[in-house]
């Protein structure tokens, strides 16, 4: 059974301007997929659906488990804001399908329910301000590096756009607002009106209406739109209004028009505007080639203009010019970890040396407690990073939501039993991704002084066989060891037993969702029953004032 994806933009959130088709679309679906403010936001139109919510920043594991339940032949809803395909999950998801090898003919069906997006809905509570040519920016550059957001910003201001800002400001992101009013202010005059809507049409919606000058004396957030005018954008009666450019040939205050219908289009009429009047073409032909004569090459169509301009906004000379230019190639960070070995936890003069070599003086590394250093490296050749830090004896490891393997030094090697099972684990699932990441804690002695038994799943050798334990909660006040589930498991099949408890959990569980919430939602993981360990903690009511 061929499933199907929904991807639905619901608007601004308020249950008047949803669609009707997105309504339709919310109540057939068997999965809601969205970040958990996105779902309570339309909570009135669920029924018996089943919901995976995730917080912010969990658009990937979101589309990827949407992917995955549609493929069992289920009806996906993915819900964004505004209209999924402007900053929604639209794109990600057609993205995911592409990398599974998606044929719109074979694969499951897809569908894209447009919404409101905020530019629409915000523009309409501050009067008529995108009347004219508009462009959407955002100002988060977790995805998009600063610089090209920079960029954007300038060509707008150049070409006198109305500008809505997505995303102006975080907790951590303050300054690109501040950027991008310096920027604009270069192009704008200081009054230039500007609308600032935070919670269109929701319960705590705001508006203020200021200029570009004044704007940050207000607060500005991630719910909030950054509406702002441009050269001929004037404000009337708290209204921003972007005019058209009616007025040119026609008169707004009567009837009776000074140009005849057949007379609004001469080129004495429209002085400003690129076709030049009754016969456009043969005049463009004509005066091409009288410029071809002279070696000159004019600019004939709206098309080439907008080419070089981004040509030039690139660094790179136009082909007509004969300027033979070579782009630089893209550099990224090249994340990831590394460890000197699953048993040996010591590094080698000759190691630090390479690492400090490959690192260089604008990557990083970080040591974190789990016997790993995270790297971070600038470099548009990542093959030659790896190669270099596996020369020099490093495992290397991805980061982000995959398995780990967490094992003891087994007392320098002497306890060398179980050793054999570690490196046949970290050999089969080192870097697995998961819903979450996950690490395996294991030890290689009833002591446990490593401390695997804390770990997601924690494994203990003793007395020639191994005990399991499940579902340890690391953090927070109710934080607990993980659950011992059984005892004795012959080394023969503890490789086995640990992969069928992963494999369950990456193709079950929900995005963003850890291990030991997983093992207490299903109750029952490979045949090992969940058991509460939550500690029971009673806190008296603290005295009034504290």
């Amino acid at each position: 059974m061929v499933g199907k994806l929904l991807i639905i933009g619901f608007g601004p959130g308020s249950f008047d301007h949803i669609t009707k088709r997105a309504q339709e679309a919310i109540q057939e679906s068997d999965y809601i997929i969205g970040y958990k403010t996105y779902v309570e936001l339309i909570e009135n139109l669920l029924t018996d659906q089943e919901i995976i919510s995730t917080g912010m920043s969990e658009e990937v594991s979101r589309a990827q488990a949407a992917v995955r339940v549609a493929e069992e032949g289920k009806t996906v809803a993915v819900i964004s804001s505004g209209d999924a395909g402007v900053y929604g999950m639209a794109g990600l998801v057609y993205e995911v399908l592409i990398e599974k090898g998606w044929k719109e003919e074979s694969g499951v069906s897809v569908e894209v329910v447009p919404g409101i997006s905020a530019i629409n809905s915000c523009a309409s509570l501050l009067g008529a301000p995108i009347m004219h040519d508009a462009c959407t920016i955002s100002l988060s550059d977790h995805l998009t590096p600063w610089e090209l957001i920079e960029k954007r910003i300038d060509a707008a201001g150049q070409a006198d756009f109305v500008i809505s800002l997505y995303n102006p400001k975080s907790g951590r992101r303050t300054r690109q607002i501040q950027e991008a009013q310096r920027i604009l202010l270069k192009y704008r005059e200081p009054n230039t009106p500007v609308g600032l809507v935070k919670s269109a049409y929701r319960e705590r919606e705001e508006i203020v209406i200021t200029d570009l000058e004044n704007m940050l004396n207000y607060d500005i957030g991630m719910l909030t739109t950054v509406i702002i005018g441009n050269s001929s954008t004037f404000l009337y009666d708290n209204k921003i209004i972007t005019p058209r450019g009616y007025q040119r040939k026609y008169t707004l205050n009567t009837k009776d028009q000074r140009l005849k219908p057949h007379e609004r289009l001469r080129k004495e009429n429209e002085p400003w505007a690129l076709h030049k009047g009754k016969n456009d073409m043969t005049n463009v032909e004509t005066e091409a080639s009288e410029a071809e004569k002279v070696g000159d090459v004019p600019h004939t169509t709206s098309l080439e203009l907008a080419e070089e301009a981004l040509s030039l906004l690139d660094g790179v000379s136009a082909e007509r010019q004969g300027v033979k230019t070579v782009s630089n190639p893209m550099v990224s960070i090249f994340e990831f970890a590394i460890s000197p070995g699953i048993v040996n936890k010591q590094f080698s003069p000759k190691q630090m040396i390479a690492l400090a070599e490959v690192v260089g003086e604008e990557g990083s590394i970080e040591y974190t407690t789990h016997h790993q250093m995270h790297l971070r490296i600038p470099t548009a050749n990542p093959e030659v990073i790896t190669e270099k830090i596996k020369n020099a004896g490093f495992i290397i490891e991805p980061l982000g939501d995959v398995f780990q393997l967490k094992a003891c030094d087994f007392c320098d090697g002497e306890k060398k039993d179980s050793i054999p099972y570690a490196e046949e684990l970290h050999q089969n699932l080192s870097g697995l991704e998961l819903p979450k990441g996950l690490k395996v804690g294991f030890n290689g002695c009833g002591m446990a002084c490593y401390g695997a038994v804390n770990d997601d799943i924690g494994i203990v050798f003793r007395k020639g066989k191994f005990d399991l334990f499940l579902g340890a909660k690391t953090v927070g006040r109710t934080a607990h060891a993980g659950q011992p589930v059984a005892e004795g498991i012959e080394p023969n099949k503890i490789v086995e037993v640990i992969e069928k408890i992963i494999y369950e959990y990456k193709e079950k569980g929900h995005p963003n969702e850890r291990f030991f919430k997983y093992f207490k939602r299903v109750e029952k993981i490979q045949g090992f029953v969940h058991q509460d360990m939550t500690p029971k903690i009673e806190i008296e009511p603290a005295p009034c004032g504290d």
